[in-house]
């Protein structure tokens, strides 16, 4: 890399106006008040998870890893309905109440160009973002006519074959792909794999992986993807697109049961028109639908041998967006329309082997709507050296089922501003209400077996948060450094028996940037720390699942048609947990791997990489009692993290 180009980079990040930086082989970006990873498709190559890639790419996400695929994130100290997950604009919820499917994992690796990331409530535009947006974004068709094929082997007999085909002239572009990957269960850095783990954490025999079944392979995937744009004229376009989604057997070796199957789809469509008027810019009408199959089971377990039980979980949700953009007094003015309706259900029962009866048992939760409808606003604006981002948006949201109707009504708000001091250097400050509506689950989950009770009362959490830091370029190093400060009101925990409000603070900052050492060498640093407390007489005051201080440090070479990078995670340990929520102290970890790719020709490159290297055992994940572990003696059982994982991909493009 020249050194001229990556201290464009580095200028470029500094722009007042917030522009994306364009320089093709960073991975990670930076705008003023987002991160933007990009060339996703292109760099992680190792699996599906897409989890894991935003754990290697940006220090403020923290993986929730329960399986060998489909983990979870926390993002700043939030996960679940509290972050917003958007597929091309779309909205996907997973179907397991226990998080077995997250919104995340139902998008692969191999099929995504970029993922821009939003902290706080600074999102609008779509339902229910409280405190952050992880905005991913598919590949796109361009003209021509070119495809790949990428074949990839690794450790714990990790296989995967994906192909793509694009092409297109000026008035319709196409993209077509599709994969398959499969894996043995991994093994820790103690040699041990999924079975093996069960055995050592002397988990109930009942519990552990019967002897037909305990040496399954951890999950196989498919995928696809098909996406259109047609070209109407120069200035107006439509999209369409479909993904899918199908994964088989997956498994969850601390929990209680297993994935037989996770399927999911999402289709898209979308309008554009351009330059349409004096009020118009640019008019945007957009659709979407998605939907969720997911049976979770006994069955792979001893206590299945005989009768498994099964929790067959479904869920959909449609939306619809039209969002017009015009220019006003030298601002841009955004004015847009959205509403959507989900449905969440549940058919639970018991299967006998050997006569195939099937005995219904009693629904998690009964089948229920959430639908919502809002008015949205953004305007921004340029004054001399400010950068001014202005948003409001007001929602009504109606949760309803066969015994139960609850309405809730929203006013959200935030300003964001920027302030460049000089050439090298921005300040910038933002501050923002926004809420979010309690889910199903939250609302109506019951249990007579764990005693778990419905609460119906739940109010919708509320977010007050305050942002400021600044960017800066000195010499050949770019820093950027930002704060935070979250005020939860009504924030929905869950306290073991039930879900409850209660009000909590979460607070934190992190530190990210590059320094150029040579004109071919260079350092991507980042450093993230948040803490998160309850406000009110509680015997724990520390917050579940606020992962401790994390640094993600790597060092770039690029040479002509060679790129190495080497690089560190390291995590704290965590020592500020809610014991009370069942977590438990965790030991710090430092995990090094590396990565080297070469451009063969102009039809072929080359990557080896190596994950873990010094195959060490660790524990990236704690045991809250929103999810359901196995226990013994009363402690939640430990899920150990992949051991030294060696992989191997030839891409062939033509």
């Amino acid at each position: 890399m020249k050194r001229e180009v990556v201290l464009s980079f580095l200028i470029a990040s500094n722009l007042i106006g917030n522009d994306n930086v364009t320089l093709e082989p960073v991975l990670v970006t930076y705008k003023i008040n987002s991160k933007v990873i990009k060339n996703v498709s292109k760099e992680n190559i190792k699996s599906a998870d897409l989890a894991d890639a935003l754990m290697k790419n940006v220090p403020s996400v923290s993986i929730v890893r329960r399986s060998g695929v489909a983990n979870d994130v926390i993002l700043r100290g939030q996960k679940k309905d509290n972050i917003n997950i958007l597929i091309d604009d779309a909205k996907i919820y997973g179907a397991c109440p226990n998080r077995m499917d997250p919104a995340i994992s139902h998008i692969l690796t191999n099929n995504v160009e970029n993922i821009n990331i939003i902290e706080g409530p600074y999102d609008v535009e779509n339902f229910g973002t409280l405190s952050g947006k992880i905005d991913i974004k598919t590949k796109e068709p361009k003209k021509g006519l070119d495809g790949e094929v990428n074949l990839s082997m690794g450790s714990f007999g990790y296989k995967k074959l994906s192909t793509q085909i694009n092409g297109g002239n000026d008035f319709f572009k196409y993209l077509i792909s599709a994969s398959k990957e499969k894996s043995e269960q991994y093994k820790d850095g103690n040699g041990d794999d999924f079975f093996s783990q069960q055995k050592k954490s002397d988990m109930p025999i009942s519990n552990q992986y019967s002897s037909t079944h305990n040496n399954m392979d951890a999950y196989e995937k498919k995928t696809f993807l098909a996406k259109t744009i047609f070209n109407i004229d120069d200035s107006s376009e439509i999209k369409l697109s479909y993904i899918a989604n199908r994964s088989d057997d997956i498994l969850y070796p601390t929990g209680g049961m297993d994935a037989l199957y996770d399927n999911s789809n999402i289709y898209t469509l979308g309008y554009t028109k351009r330059n349409l008027g004096q009020y118009s810019k640019k008019l945007d009408i957009d659709y979407y639908y998605s939907d969720v199959d997911h049976p979770m089971s006994t069955k792979y377990r001893n206590s299945g041998k005989m009768m498994y039980m099964t929790s067959h979980m479904k869920t959909s949700i449609w939306g619809a967006k039209i969002k017009n953009s015009m220019n006003i007094s030298n601002a841009l003015l955004t004015v847009g329309l959205d509403t959507s309706e989900r449905n969440w259900r549940s058919n639970n029962y018991m299967k006998n082997i050997m006569t195939g009866m099937k005995i219904s048992r009693p629904k998690s939760f009964p089948s229920t709507d959430t639908k919502n409808k809002a008015i949205f606003t953004k305007l921004e604006k340029n004054i001399e050296n400010f950068n001014i981002k202005f948003g409001s948006r007001y929602d009504y949201t109606k949760i309803e089922n066969s015994i139960d109707e609850r309405k809730f009504a929203a006013l959200s708000a935030n300003i964001f501003t920027s302030y460049k001091l000089d050439d090298k250097t921005n300040i910038f400050a933002g501050i923002g209400k926004s809420s979010r509506v309690p889910d199903a689950r939250e609302l109506y989950y019951s249990s007579m077996m764990s005693g778990f009770k419905s609460n119906p009362n739940l109010e919708d959490t509320k977010n007050y948060e305050v942002d400021f830091g600044f960017d800066k370029n000195i010499g050949d190093l770019y820093v950027k450094t930002q704060f935070f400060y979250s005020n939860l009101k009504d924030y929905i925990y869950n306290m073991g028996n039930k879900f409850e409000n209660i009000d909590a603070k979460v607070f934190g900052f992190d530190i990210s940037g590059t320094y150029l050492l040579t004109d071919s060498l260079f350092f991507d640093y980042g450093i993230a720390y948040q803490k998160g407390k309850k406000d009110g007489n509680y015997n724990d005051k520390y917050l579940a699942e606020i992962p401790p201080l994390k640094a993600n440090f790597a060092l770039n070479y690029e040479f002509k048609d060679s790129k190495l990078i080497t690089e560190v995670i390291a995590v704290d340990s965590w020592s500020s947990y809610d014991k009370e929520a069942m977590e438990q102290k965790l030991g710090g970890y430092a995990i090094f791997n590396m990565k080297f790719n070469q451009k063969v020709n102009k039809n072929l490159d080359i990557t080896f990489g190596i994950d873990n290297i010094l195959d060490k055992t660790y524990n990236s994940t704690n045991t809250y009692q929103d999810i359901s572990y196995v226990s013994v003696d009363s402690k939640r059982v430990l899920f150990n993290d992949p051991g030294r994982n060696i992989y191997f991909n030839l891409r062939f493009l033509f």
